[in-house]
Parts: structure tokens; C-alpha cells; sequence
């Protein structure tokens, strides 16, 4: 294996993109909680013959480190390239040049954070191999319809941090082997569920942080094997009936900050394996009793900083099941509850998963007067 450059064409000038930085160490609770409760972390299953090609940022890093130390020098015009019995990994960023055309065994492709609202057109042209695209922090506007075509393999793409409006309909034509597909902080403001037509293999479909207010009906009729849905951070104050019907075993379901209201009794029960659910900053000021009935698997609940002050008797009910608990924890912090009578059988649930509760502090009642600054955990355990 080896460590080289690769010369390419010469983009626009850079933009100040914002790149996150790693996570510092978690010690408090209440950090910990946070952590557990971040965005979808993918697994990334090896292809045949061992070889994962999802290079982390940090071995690529390490593997540079190594080539200097052995008298390679690289220059900052030139992307970065790390070859491997299995392929090679590119990776472009300022002040680097994009390459006009990338080596036939090309697997893995990264060009970020580049003042690039267009892709040259030839940019995936004899690269058949590829299996991961990373085009994050750049200006992109739009995608042409056969700009995949190229790479039928193709098996993680990733737009964050785009200008995208839309897609184009035939884009994933030639996607069938696509399983994660990355849509995170663009400016959609509509979706089409033509758009998506062509994907088979998705496992991972991520929508955060861009400006939907609704959803199509049957956008995920198709994707039976979908396990993470992340639509956070957009301005859903609906969602349709039918949204969950379609995956399989979906594991993973991220509705946090957006507008939501209520939680109907039948959203969730096409999905009794889900594991993770976050509805936490939103609006919601009602929940249907039946909204968690058949959650067989839940590992964790966030219902924080919503305007909850009452939940129907039996909502939890089919979350208290003989030898099973929310393994990584809950959250209802944040809410105006109203800690009278009509809460007693969140009294119960509480006690009995307390070692599990997040934020205990947090959570208190918001009346009547006489309770109003209680903990709720404290008003349960006097019960």
C-alpha cells in the first residue's frame, strides 16, 4: 500500500465551510445522554474479500503522517491518495486540485469544501468502482440526472452541506446498490418521492437540518430494508399516516426540532423493532394513548422540550414489559406537566425506571401551585 498525490484542475476559490469538531470527553450525565442520542452512526459492513471502504479521516491522516516520515512530500496543490490492494482513496480539499479524471480502481472519492455549485461533468467518468462519494461543504446547486450513471457500485453519498433544492428524477437510476444517502443541511423545501426511485439497498436515508414542512405520502414505500430515518431539524408540523410503512425493521427515527404537535396512536406501529426515537423540540401537547403500543425493543425515548403537560393513561404500558427496560435511557425534561392525579400512571413507570431517567433535575412540574417546582420524580416517589 502507499501513500501519493494526484494532480487535477484548479477549483474557485475556497469558502469558510464549517467543519465540527470532534467530540470533546463526555463526563456528565447529562453529556453522556446527548452522545447516546446523537445523529445516526451507521454500521459499515465489510464487502466481500474484507475490505471496508470507509476510510476514517483519522487512519487517512495517520497514514500521511507515515509517508512524510519516510521522505514522501506532498504538495498542497495535489489531492491526496492512499492505494491498496483493494483500491484507491481520494481525497480533495483547498488548496488541492480537483483531478480531471480518477484511476480506474478508485473506491473511495472525497471533494470537500470547495466553492463548487457545479461538479465537472466528467468527474465520475472510469471510475466503475467507486463505492463512496463524499461532496460535502460545498455550494452545489443542482445534480445532473446522469451524474451516477458511471458508478453503478456506488455505495455511500454524501451531500451535506449544500445549496440543493432538489433532485433530479432519475438520478439513482443506476443506484441499486446504495445504502446510505446523505441530504443533511441543504435548502429543501419540498420532496418528491420520485426523486428517490431507483434505490434498492438503502439503509440510511438522512434529511436533517434542511427547511421541509411536509412529506409526500408513500416516500419510504419502497425501502424495506431501511433501519435509520433522520428528519430532523427541518419544519415538520405534520407527518402522513403512511410514513413508516414501507421498512422492514426500521431502527432508528429522528423527528427532533421541528413543529410537531401530536403523535397519533398509528404512526409508530408499523415499526415494533424500532430501538430509537427522538421527538424531542418540538411542540407536542398531545400524545395518543396507543402512540407507543408494540414498541417491543425500545433502547431510548426523548420527549424533552416539547409542551407536554398530560399523557393518556396506558401510554406507557407497552413500555413496561416483563424483563426488558430502555437500555440507554429517557428524557420527558422540559415539559409544563401537571403533576395532579391524571399523571398517575406515569407516576408508576417512572419509579419503576428511574436509574434510567435523563435529566432528572429538569423535570418538574409546572402546576398546580402547590406542586409547581417539584421534581416530578419526587412527586412519583411519594405516591
Amino acid at each position: 500500500m502507499g501513500v501519493g498525490t494526484f494532480p487535477g484542475l484548479v477549483p474557485r476559490p475556497p469558502v469558510q465551510a464549517g467543519i465540527r469538531p470532534p467530540p470533546q470527553a463526555r463526563t456528565t450525565q447529562k453529556q453522556k445522554r446527548r452522545a447516546t442520542m446523537a445523529s445516526w452512526s451507521r454500521q459499515r459492513p465489510e464487502s466481500p474479500g474484507g475490505f471496508q471502504p470507509h476510510l476514517s479521516r483519522t487512519l487517512f491522516l495517520l497514514l500521511l503522517l507515515a509517508a512524510s516520515a519516510c521522505g514522501v512530500t506532498l504538495s498542497p496543490k495535489d489531492c491526496q491518495v492512499f492505494r491498496s490492494d483493494h483500491g484507491s482513496s481520494i481525497s480533495c480539499q483547498p488548496p488541492a486540485k480537483i483531478p480531471s479524471y480518477l484511476p480506474a480502481d478508485t473506491v473511495h472519492l472525497a471533494v470537500e469544501f470547495f466553492n463548487l455549485t457545479l461538479l465537472p461533468a466528467t468527474l465520475l467518468q472510469g471510475a466503475s468502482k467507486l463505492q463512496e462519494l463524499h461532496l460535502s461543504s460545498n455550494r452545489l446547486e443542482s445534480l445532473s440526472p446522469e451524474f451516477l450513471r458511471p458508478v453503478p457500485q456506488l455505495r455511500v453519498l454524501d451531500l451535506t452541506r449544500n445549496s440543493l433544492t432538489g433532485l433530479p428524477p432519475g438520478l439513482f437510476q443506476a443506484s441499486a446498490t446504495l445504502d446510505t444517502l446523505v441530504l443533511k443541511e441543504n435548502q429543501l423545501e419540498v420532496l418528491e418521492a420520485s426523486w428517490l426511485h431507483g434505490l434498492k439497498a438503502l439503509r440510511h436515508l438522512d434529511l436533517s437540518g434542511n427547511c421541509l414542512r411536509k412529506l409526500p405520502p408513500g416516500l419510504l414505500a419502497n425501502f424495506t430494508l431501511l433501519r435509520t430515518l433522520d428528519l430532523a431539524e427541518n419544519q415538520l408540523e405534520t407527518l402522513p399516516p403512511d410514513l413508516l410503512q414501507g421498512p422492514l425493521q426500521l431502527e432508528r427515527l429522528h423527528l427532533e426540532g421541528n413543529k410537531l404537535q401530536e403523535l397519533g396512536k398509528d404512526l409508530l406501529v408499523p415499526q415494533p423493532d424500532l430501538r430509537y426515537l427522538f421527538l424531542n423540540g418540538n411542540k407536542l401537547a398531545r400524545v395518543a394513548a396507543g402512540a407507543f403500543q408494540g414498541l417491543r425493543q425500545l433502547d431510548m425515548l426523548d420527549l424533552s422540550n416539547n409542551s407536554l403537560a398530560s399523557v393518556p393513561e396506558g401510554l406507557w404500558t407497552s413500555l413496561r414489559q416483563p424483563n426488558r427496560d430502555m437500555r440507554d435511557g429517557f428524557d420527558i425534561s422540559s415539559n409544563p406537566w401537571i403533576c395532579d392525579q391524571n399523571l398517575s400512571d406515569l407516576y408508576r413507570w417512572l419509579q419503576a425506571q428511574k436509574d434510567k431517567m435523563f435529566s432528572q433535575n429538569d423535570t418538574r412540574c409546572a402546576g398546580p401551585e402547590a406542586m409547581k417546582g417539584q421534581t416530578l420524580l419526587a412527586v412519583a416517589e411519594s405516591q
